[in-house]
């Protein structure tokens, strides 16, 4: 291959900017030609591709979010939409994509891959919720920021002897809710992924209550439902005061921890290789600390599994 190109779709994640200017820098070590596609499959459709040079990539891999910025296309869903995609990638003669996302946009790289372009997946999403890697880029640097929040919240939880409700994103996946949960010892934690009936959290404030603790922290995912209903449960049943905090689009931003800057720079580096050895219509991953790459037809049909031996760890540990 001569000339590849990257881009960035979906949500952004802290990393995405490390891992293009690895797949940037790598490809310039190879001699290869490397091309940037601006905000995502929208910008493909319409031709939004500019040729990268080192500097493109300067100063960028303590910077959140994505120099390429990103979209959700629904024109890219359809059939007219992925052969305009096509066709201005021909118009460039690039002959390979690296695409930087979740689930959603590594079904988009399935569909160029079927069309003649051959697609590399590298996963980044906050969520952690894409099978066959352990993490995914994005989602350390989430879960510190959560944790910092929960900590300054314990704070003033403290001071005024309140119970606070703290809702976490993860779309249907518990990961960050969880991690963050055991890292900040939160007394209750709910995720889709376990069952945990209000009963159980009530008589577990109770305990605390009983042993003279006078405040909480609960954590609750949002593929669970609402913060805010689980307080007025809470608050209806017990009495006590309570506060509910959404962290919102804050969990998403900001510069990414060294973790993630080595996960995305590995990676997309990695995607550069498989390329350039032929492959084609792969992810990248990482389990037990190795790289490796999985078909994307193996990646997406399975589902994400999170370890809920963490989750019995969180329990004993709140007591």
């Amino acid at each position: 291959m001569k000339k590849i190109a990257v881009l960035t779709s979906g949500g952004d994640s802290p990393g995405m900017n490390a891992a293009v200017r690895a797949a940037v820098r790598r490809a310039f070590y190879f001699g290869v030609q490397i091309y940037g596609v601006y905000h995502g499959y929208n910008g493909l459709i319409r031709g939004d591709i500019r040729e990268m040079t080192l500097g493109s990539v300067g100063d960028i891999i303590h910077r959140g979010g994505t120099i390429l910025y990103t979209a959700r296309s629904e024109e890219f869903r359809t059939e007219e939409g992925q052969l305009k995609a096509v066709e201005q990638l021909r118009r460039h003669e690039i002959e390979g994509l690296i695409v930087i996302g979740g689930d959603g946009s590594f079904r988009g790289a399935q569909q160029l891959t079927k069309r003649g372009i051959p697609t590399i997946g590298v996963p980044g999403t906050i969520d952690n919720d894409i099978p066959c890697t352990d993490f995914t880029i994005g989602f350390d640097t989430a879960l510190n920021t959560i944790v910092e929040a929960i900590d300054k919240i314990r704070d003033t939880a403290t001071s005024h002897e309140r119970t606070y409700i703290i809702e976490v994103m993860g779309r249907d996946a518990g990961d960050l809710a969880l991690w963050a949960g055991l890292a900040a010892g939160a007394e209750s934690i709910i995720i889709p992924e376990a069952d945990q009936d209000m009963d159980d959290i009530i008589e577990r404030l109770h305990a605390g209550h009983r042993r003279g603790k006078k405040h909480s922290i609960i954590i609750v995912a949002e593929g669970v439902g609402s913060a805010t209903s689980y307080a007025e449960q809470i608050k209806a049943r017990t009495g006590w005061e309570t506060r509910v905090t959404v962290l919102g689009h804050i969990q998403r931003g900001g510069s990414p921890t060294a973790f993630d800057r080595m996960l995305a720079s590995r990676m997309g580096a990695a995607a550069v290789d498989l390329l350039l050895e032929g492959k084609k219509d792969r992810m990248v991953g990482i389990q037990n600390n190795r790289i490796v790459d999985i078909d994307f037809d193996e990646a997406l049909a399975q589902k994400h599994q999170l370890d809920l031996s963490v989750y019995q760890l969180a329990r004993t540990l709140s007591i």
